[in-house]
């Protein structure tokens, strides 16, 4: 099959991972995939990929609301697609964000595709009707919806009434696993990391959903029984605008006296090159996984299969693949829960739970899986085309 894997950005955000792992996968098993994406002027992917690539090309601007940067990219979307399917066309359209998904559905009222599938990694609210509207036609129009977890399943099947399949997803565990010791000390010294005191690291910058000024609060609770503590925020490349929460985060910082401390207690790192992130990972002490709001959370097996403990959050979709052997709970909303389970996965980290744990989930969530899974909603999808054109 021709498969064209639609996303919204080159940033190494959980929904643009998923669509290149995803696709190269589904090019493991013989279908040429292209995966497309709105870049800037000489962006590119965070990684490079074995897929095929179609850079779907938009200004680089600040926009004025969410609204303008959204309908902006779906025009940019549209108007790329119009020209770009006069001579390229594809059995398959699969749009792994709103933005995409919108973008299809004006080509299929144009009958310019005959369908597409939309993957639901978890539904946002937004202020702005016209953009919630569009999130919602994102799901409702299209022709097949897939989720990874079991909560987001059954959240979009009560709200939009539709069925909806369930596809794992998975990890690339021999990548995170693979020790680089000349690689980690240039990692270590490249962004100031201390190797002699427990490291907290939280992946995903500053975001309200991310839970990051609760987090830091924890981390200073830490602080009293672990005062050399460093906390690590690393990666925030996203195309939503957070900085009413990155101004909470730093008052909240200087609130607590570590604004301008020395040596570095509270990193943020900002998006760090892709081949760094085992090490990263190889580094930290704990990863922090306290979200309010995940789609899937592909940090947690990333860190495991890096031979990190985690503190996740106590929510779905957590709690649908992860025991109290894999990770240590944390409350969310909870300050003082948060704490005291970075100060358990420091304490009571054992490195062969934390390898079995690495084992079993790396065998269930397999990309390979994941990829024979969508190819057979695809095909499916193929027949039905076909019997109803009969």
């Amino acid at each position: 099959m021709k498969i064209a894997l639609l996303t919204h950005s080159v940033n190494p955000r959980g929904g643009v991972v998923h669509t290149l792992e995803l696709g190269e996968a589904l090019v493991r098993l013989g279908h040429d995939v292209t995966v497309m994406a709105l870049a800037a002027p000489g962006q590119k992917f965070f990684r490079s990929t074995t897929c095929q690539v179609e850079m779907v090309p938009i200004k680089a601007q600040i926009d004025a609301t969410t609204y303008d940067m959204v309908k902006r990219r779906i025009d940019a979307y549209v108007t790329h697609l119009l020209d770009y399917l006069n001579n390229n066309d594809f059995d398959i359209f699969h749009a792994h964000d709103g933005i995409g998904a919108n973008a299809l559905i004006a080509l299929k009222k144009q009958g310019l595709i005959k369908h597409f599938v939309r993957t639901v990694h978890h539904l946002d609210v937004f202020e702005n009707e016209h953009v919630q509207a569009w999130q919602a036609l994102s799901v409702s129009e299209a022709d097949e919806v897939l989720s990874v977890s079991t909560y987001w399943q059954e959240t979009i099947k009560n709200e939009f009434n539709i069925s909806v399949h369930l596809i794992n997803n998975g990890v690339d565990a021999k990548f995170f696993s693979t020790k680089n010791t000349l690689l980690k000390e240039a990692v270590k010294e490249g962004l100031g990391i201390s190797a002699d005191k427990p490291v907290i690291l939280c992946l995903g910058g500053v975001e309200e959903r991310k839970n990051t000024v609760r987090v830091l609060r924890a981390f200073n609770q830490l602080r009293i029984k672990y005062p050399q503590a460093q906390l690590v925020i690393a990666g925030g490349a996203s195309i939503l605008d957070h900085s009413k929460y990155v101004q909470l985060f730093n008052q909240t910082l200087k609130e607590i006296g570590l604004e301008n401390a020395s040596p570095k207690t509270v990193l943020l790192t900002g998006p760090v090159p892709n081949e760094w992130m085992p090490s990263l990972m190889q580094l930290s002490t704990v990863v922090v996984m306290a979200s309010i709001k995940e789609g899937f959370g592909l940090v947690t097996l990333e860190a495991l299969c890096a031979g990190t403990p985690i503190v996740a959050s106590n929510i779905k979709p957590f709690t649908e693949y992860l025991s109290a052997k894999d990770c240590t709970w944390a409350d969310p909303y909870s300050v003082d829960s948060i704490s005291s389970a970075m100060a358990n996965a420091i304490e009571n980290f054992n490195t062969n739970d934390t390898f079995e744990s690495a084992q079993k989930l790396s065998k269930i969530f397999s990309w390979n899986i994941s990829a024979q899974k969508h190819a057979s909603i695809y095909q499916s999808l193929l027949k039905q085309e076909t019997s109803t054109c009969q």
